[in-house]
């Protein structure tokens, strides 16, 4: 259960200005159907994320203990850097134009699932399966701190984003990636 809550809260505070959440707000902005458009971003959440743990729980039987607790640790202290650096989103009005064929759950469906690609909640993801060896609870974790996060933005949309300290936010989540980088390590050579 631990390895849930804590892929919740990272992922949740991850999330917070990120790229996916502006293409969230941006989606509800252009569509104005909240329903099918959380259930896009719930599904494509859920196959990127489930994708992303199996990677990090495959990652664990290819290396060596010492060089995954090494990569592990040093990719959460890369990603408390990574949050302290605003994603932006372009102008994504011709992604939309192009996959608006499919409807509003088919066009959010591709367009959140491509943006995840890479992200810093996909990577994180892939950290916290590999480090925590629990595909199953770290996916779910992620997911429902994506939820947690875009949910409210498909809902309040631009009214709410502008009152959010997304610049605390991520420093809040810096702090916590940069703990666990240098816990795992600690815990390792000196417990």
């Amino acid at each position: 259960m631990h390895e849930f809550l804590l892929s919740t809260a990272i992922v949740a505070l991850a999330e917070m200005g990120d790229k996916t959440q502006l293409l969230a707000l941006l989606l509800a902005a252009r569509f104005r159907k909240p329903v099918p458009i959380l259930a896009a971003i719930l599904l494509a959440t859920l196959i990127n994320h489930g994708l992303s743990a199996a990677l990090g729980q495959w990652i664990t039987t290819v290396l060596s203990p010492d060089t995954l607790l090494w990569i592990v640790s040093l990719g959460f202290i890369a990603m408390a850097a990574w949050m302290l650096i605003p994603d932006e989103l372009g102008d994504e009005t011709d992604s939309i134009n192009k996959w608006q064929k499919y409807g509003v759950f088919g066009a959010t469906f591709v367009l959140f699932f491509l943006a995840e690609i890479g992200d810093k909640t996909q990577i994180a993801t892939v950290a916290l399966a590999a480090r925590f060896d629990s595909l199953f609870w770290v996916m779910a974790g992620t997911t429902v701190g994506m939820m947690i996060a875009n949910a409210p933005a498909v809902f309040i949309g631009n009214k709410l984003a502008g009152k959010l300290p997304i610049s605390l936010i991520h420093k809040i989540g810096a702090a916590i990636f940069l703990i666990i980088g240098v816990t795992t390590l600690v815990q390792h050579y000196f417990f």
